[in-house]
């Protein structure tokens, strides 16, 4: 949430400048839900759809219709902390524990779909 502002001015990426016609939207989970959270989005430009404390997305009838998965962050980063070489930072520099994030991100997908052809011959 402290950091919203200073994120918002950090973005390298070139984007279009928002007009009436094209306006850019931000949005953003239950932890902005203040007037510095809103106020950052509005003065980086963008129009903020902030989810309010205690609200949840309902259809018309009011059942939920898209609930929150955070467990999928959470698992991976479960994941990823069973990995020794990146639950205990060995490397001194950052290229180099980059590069073991992103063998650990590829041996998980590795794994998941080794896991997934498995499944698929045990039902045919």
């Amino acid at each position: 949430m402290t950091l919203l502002a200073s994120t918002l001015n950090a973005i390298v990426v070139e984007r279009p400048q928002p007009s009436e016609d094209a306006p850019q939207h931000l949005c953003l989970d239950k932890g902005y839900d203040n007037s510095t959270g809103e106020q950052a989005a509005l003065e980086a430009g963008y129009v903020p759809h902030i989810r309010r404390i205690g609200e949840e997305k309902n259809d018309d009838a009011g059942e939920k219709t898209h609930p929150a998965r955070r467990w999928v962050v959470e698992r991976t980063l479960a994941w990823l902390s069973r990995l020794r070489g990146l639950l205990v930072r060995y490397d001194k520099l950052a290229e180099c524990y980059l590069a073991m994030v992103k063998l650990g991100c590829a041996l998980l997908w590795f794994r998941r779909l080794h896991d997934l052809t498995q499944e698929a011959r045990l039902l045919t």
